[in-house]
């Protein structure tokens, strides 16, 4: 028994004290000074608050708790017993340590408990077995039994349910003890009603997983890593010196310029690494990750009474009996099933206050969640040590997208400045804003509306140039090359993280199967064997074959669930539900859209009534802004909605493991988060003023709609803003709203109900809670999946849309600098820390990515051709300008109707509102006028402008889709000198190995040439000594070896 380790044991009440025979604590003894003395069947590890004791009191002896409890010792007399501690909180540093003060926390186990209502008393009873964390054995007692109650007190009533839960904690605490963990546990908390399990690795454990989970450690071998020489070298420390103040003040990111040589840890190759300081050679990421690998792995295979309210009472089934032979419960069963109802790793300790002592997690709340550091880089190599690869990889990813916004804002805002320039020399605006041009256009809705001047538009027609002229192409093609490097510089980013963090050589193993996955698999091995009962419960002679197979099979270890796994058709109701509820949901979309339009239609015939000419000249704005906040707020909800319908739809699926349960979550809420968002865009940039028809027939909807036309200078400006404000609002709100109010929020209601529950005692009150209290209080963490979709949704409105909105790039950026801060602000502060996770890549994002980029250029090509005037005015400058120019241009775009031609009862009421009769109105199309032979037919001037618009989109398409393969060929995925680095690694580690063989066979040659000189030793020996000859012989060949 370790020294720190204290056995109790049950004593009689007539006891004596002992040499303190005092009158009040009758009944009560202390302990023999040889501990090792008890018992170790009735011993169990004091671990109360009383239980920790400085060093130099360590010789007064502990009585039994257990005693004082049986004559009525109460909460308020603790005391007593904590004045033969200083403070134990602190000795155990509030929680990051175990009582004894040295062995350290490395992961939590929090559940529930309820008191008997018997009293305080009674309620403390059954958890001195629990205090003891030791392998459960069957005959043990449940709570409540083999405990006599004393004084007359009746047997409390039994909740099967908390029974079984209770069970099943003994057993799987009992069998991680079995796997070479420590636990400690704790349930003397503020929190009341919660019970937190303390769980330690020792050495051994920890050396044994890491060998086991192939971690690479570093070695004692460090080897010099190649600089630059020359004017490279100057460059370099010209730059450094440059960005030295926007560079964080943490150790981790200061340049190296050795690096230790890493190796796979073995326990039989421990002297290659360097093991002076044990305590600090798994850091407390390495070892929380450890820690949850064997929660992970260790099961809960039986229970005394099962799952589910009144099934306590049902024994000996044959369900229940299968059960416990097949059921496999793994922490995340067990979390699943409410046995457990939390389990995280412990944060390194305080970030703000006074006299905190220095930890990552205070130096990453100073170096990187603040926004006071918004200007400088981050600490990515302290992210990765604190919170582990996969959000190291995370942050690092927005960072160099956040970095790559940069050229691209630059760039769009020269486009943006460039329209701004010279919208007073551009000649179309400057024609529709004309007044002396006196066009009159045909109405925009049947009845109420009536004629008005081409000119009353100049504002929409200067507007759009802003985003609709010659630079935007360049911008379109400009973006989808930025595209393709940003995904080659990310990818060469990443290998340079690999590198760094020893993951070169790192392959993804399968991970264990999802709680859920093993549950139906047991079902359906359940099933089948009821079916299989059932068909052969008339031929008893054909069953006992198979009888004696499957006993076999059981007695060899092989549970019925091993050889059982879901199939196509065990999955098809789940894959019909996901198909027909994605269905439904983008059918949702439209709707809503559909509805919008509806709106938008009906909103601006009845403006149009309006008798201020004011409101009248409003109509298209406001119908347009309104719309779009209605576009916005439904996207907004729809988000949240689809979100947890994905959720569901990948549940039922019932993926094998939690890799798989990720990339068809994150596969599915894109899907329907992408359609969610960019219908209303589609609709506009695609759909608005493509299916009108003309004057005199018209499109309707539901006979009574009139289809909604484009402004005379075309959908684009309409596109913009409705692009600007879904990009911006959704951006502002989700930032603002759901990531910093909603979790403030929650972390508000927790506050109140634990301080509704809280005890009135002033004692209890006032005591600075545990480290794994304040850490329950936290939000859990939920994954990165709303981090990176809301990141991905960005990268599209900055790639897809370009064309119309070249500020996309720059509201982003701004956006990312304060979500990069909020995030990291988010993951120190407001969340439990996560377990760390190995990966090398950013997972089945990087292939949205480059889906969304490819994407991207063809959006854009059709953009341009066909939502912008860019081709028809291309057309009209080489086909049909007399003097080269683009005088004329409007007249050209504008075809005529004779008012005559109005079908009954859509001519306008009011035909004389401009103050002069009407005979010949103009609408935008290219069609044949009134007094052609064919008239209102198609043209031959569409023909030609969409012959050039379907070949613009091939040329671009092709032109962009070739540099981007180009780019993506020229530039290597992994760097010159990170390659040359991985291969000096490889030849390092093979002469470290050369050497250590060389060493053993130097080590046996001399072991050879001294048994040789002892054997000729030996034969020299006088004859005298022939009777004891055999034995000298064996004298000489035994000495001692040291290797």
């Amino acid at each position: 028994m370790e020294k720190d380790e204290i056995h109790l044991r049950r004593l009689p009440a007539a006891a004596p004290w002992g040499p303190h025979g005092d009158s009040e604590f009758h009944g009560v003894d202390f302990l023999p000074e040889d501990l090792s003395e008890a018992p170790e069947e009735t011993g169990m590890r004091v671990n109360k608050k009383y239980s920790c004791l400085p060093a130099e009191e360590k010789g007064i002896h502990i009585i039994n708790i257990r005693a004082i409890e049986d004559i009525g010792y109460d909460q308020h007399e603790s005391t007593l017993l904590n004045s033969l501690s200083k403070n134990p909180d602190a000795d155990c540093k509030y929680g990051l340590y175990f009582r004894d003060g040295k062995r350290k926390v490395d992961y939590i186990l929090v559940y529930h408990y309820k008191k008997s209502s018997a009293g305080r008393t009674l309620a403390r009873r059954p958890q001195q077995n629990d205090a003891s964390i030791r392998s459960t054995r069957q005959d043990q007692p449940l709570p409540g039994k083999g405990v006599q109650l004393e004084m007359g007190d009746t047997e409390p009533h039994m909740d099967y349910h908390e029974d079984d839960k209770r069970f099943r904690r003994e057993e799987y605490e009992g069998n991680l003890v079995e796997a070479g963990l420590e636990l400690e546990r704790d349930e003397d908390t503020k929190i009341h009603g919660i019970g937190f399990v303390k769980i330690h690795a020792p050495w051994n454990v920890l050396c044994r997983e890491a060998e086991f989970l192939k971690l690479k450690m570093p070695t004692k071998k460090m080897y010099q890593i190649n600089q630059t020489h020359g004017l490279l070298k100057k460059i370099n420390s010209v730059i450094q010196k440059i960005t030295e103040p926007i560079q964080p003040k943490v150790a981790e990111h200061k340049p190296q310029t050795v690096k230790r040589l890493s190796y796979p840890f073995s326990r039989e190759k421990q002297h290659l690494f360097d093991l002076s300081d044990k305590d600090s050679f798994f850091d407390s990421k390495t070892r929380s990750t450890i820690v949850y690998e064997i929660l992970k792995r260790t099961t809960c295979t039986k229970a005394k009474y099962s799952m589910g309210k009144g099934e306590g009472r049902k024994k000996e089934t044959a369900l229940l009996n299968k059960r416990r032979k097949c059921g496999k419960y793994g922490i995340t069963s067990l979390l699943a099933n409410g046995v457990y109802s939390a389990a995280y790793p412990l944060h390194d300790g305080d970030y703000e206050g006074e006299n905190v002592e220095p930890n990552d997690r205070k130096l990453l709340c100073e170096e990187w969640a603040s926004y006071g550091v918004f200007y400088k880089y981050q600490p990515i190599d302290l992210v990765r040590k604190y919170f582990g690869e996969k959000i190291g990889l995370y942050f690092a990813w927005l960072g160099v997208y956040t970095q790559m916004l940069i050229p691209a804002s630059i760039v769009g805002i020269i486009v943006f400045l460039y329209g701004c320039a010279t919208v007073d020399e551009n000649i179309p605006s400057m024609e529709m804003c004309d007044q002396r041009n006196n066009i009159t256009m045909c109405p925009l809705c049947d009845k109420t509306c009536s004629y008005w001047k081409m000119s009353s538009a100049c504002a929409t027609a200067r507007a759009s140039h802003l985003f609709d002229n010659p630079a935007t192409v360049f911008f379109s093609v400009f973006m989808a090359l930025w595209a393709a490097t940003f995904m080659e510089h990310w990818k060469r980013k990443q290998m340079r993280l690999n590198y760094r963090w020893d993951l070169t050589g790192f392959e993804e193993e399968e991970d264990h199967p999802r709680a859920e996955y093993e549950a139906k698999v047991l079902e359906k091995s359940l099933r089948k064997e009821h079916k299989h009962k059932e068909k052969h419960r008339y031929f008893p002679e054909e069953t006992a074959n198979k009888w004696r197979q499957r006993v076999k099979k059981v007695m060899t270890g092989v549970k019925l669930t091993d050889k059982e796994k879901l199939t196509w058709k065990d999955r098809f109701p789940a894959y019909l539900t996901n198909f027909v509820g994605i269905i439904f949901m983008v059918g949702l979309t439209f709707a809503i859209v559909f509805g919008v339009i509806i709106y938008r239609i009906s909103t601006a015939a009845a403006l149009a009534i309006s008798s201020t000419p004011s409101g009248r000249s409003s109509v298209r704005v406001t119908v347009t802004a309104t719309a779009v906040i209605i576009n916005l707020v439904v996207i907004i909800i729809l988000d949240e909605v689809y979100g947890c319908i994905a959720r569901w739809l990948t549940q039922i699926e019932v993926p094998k493991t939690d890799k798989n349960f990720e990339e068809r979550l994150i596969f599915k809420a894109f899907l329907l988060k992408f359609v969610n968002a960019y219908t209303p865009i589609f609709y506009v940039a695609f759909f608005k003023g493509r299916f009108v028809g003309r004057p005199g027939d018209y499109v309707y909807i539901f006979h009574s709609f009139r289809m909604e036309e484009c402004a005379p200078g075309g959908c684009l400006m309409e596109l913009c803003i409705q692009l600007s404000i879904i990009m911006l609002g959704k951006q502002l709100i989700q930032n603002n709203l759901f990531e910093i109010g909603i979790p403030k929020m929650k972390k508000f209601i927790r506050y109140l109900k634990l301080k509704r529950r809280r005890s009135l005692d002033h004692e209890e009150h006032m005591k600075k809670k545990q480290r794994y209290e304040v850490d329950y209080n936290l939000e859990p963490f939920a994954g990165l999946t709303p981090e990176y979709m809301e990141m991905i949704i960005q990268f599209g409105f900055v790639t897809l849309f370009v064309a119309s909105f070249p500020l996309a790039p720059l509201f982003a950026l701004l956006n990312n600098i304060i979500e990069i801060r909020l995030d990291a602000k988010k993951f120190v502060t407001e969340l439990r820390r996560p377990v760390a996770v190995r990966a090398k890549d950013i997972g089945i994002w990087y292939n949205i990515l480059r889906g969304i980029g490819k994407l991207a250029v063809i959006i854009n090509a059709f953009v341009i051709s066909f939502t912008s005037d860019f081709i028809p005015r291309l057309v009209y400058l080489y086909m049909y300008s007399e003097n080269g120019t683009m005088h004329g241009f409007v007249n050209h775009t504008l075809s005529s109707f004779n008012v005559s031609d109005f079908q009954a009862g859509t001519a306008p009421n009011d035909p004389l509102d401009l103050g002069y009769e009407v005979q010949i109105c103009r609408y935008k199309d290219y069609r044949e006028p009134p007094w052609s032979e064919n008239k209102y037919d198609i043209s031959k001037d569409f023909w030609a402008v969409l012959a050039a618009r379907l070949a613009f989109v091939i040329v671009f398409q092709n032109l962009v889709m070739f540099m981007s393969e180009f780019v993506d060929w020229i530039i290597p995925d992994i760097p010159k000198d990170i390659s040359q680095q991985i291969h000096k690694e490889k030849v390092l580690m093979v002469e470290v190995f050369m050497r250590e063989e060389q060493g053993k066979l130097q080590m046996l040659e001399t072991w050879k040439d001294k048994d040789k000189r002892k054997g000729e030793n030996c034969n020299n020996h006088s004859p005298r000594l022939s009777r004891s000859r055999s034995g000298s012989l064996s004298s000489c060949h035994s000495y001692p070896l040291d290797v």
